[in-house]
């Protein structure tokens, strides 16, 4: 298989000097480090740690959104809110 990477020029030179350094080529350092890798992705519950990081505690909120605003809004302008 062919991959065809565009790095910027300070990464191709700390890339070549890395093989160059461990006596290899270029090809052969970038397959070792993505052979590091993770062969899977990380459990969604990981990557979605901040769900309900904002949780208010209550359960009424979808039922009762309308009536809540009023409350929390009332005597206000439109532009105030």
């Amino acid at each position: 298989m062919s991959i065809t990477l565009d790095l910027p020029p300070d990464a191709q030179a700390r890339l070549a000097a890395e093989a160059s350094r461990r006596g290899m080529t270029v090809d052969a350092l970038v397959t070792e480090l993505v052979g590091r890798l993770p062969i899977s992705p990380e459990p969604a519950a990981s990557r979605l740690s901040f769900v309900g990081i904002g949780h208010s505690g209550r359960s009424d909120l979808a039922r009762r959104h309308r009536e809540i605003r009023a409350e929390h809004t009332a005597g206000l302008a439109a532009r105030d809110v």
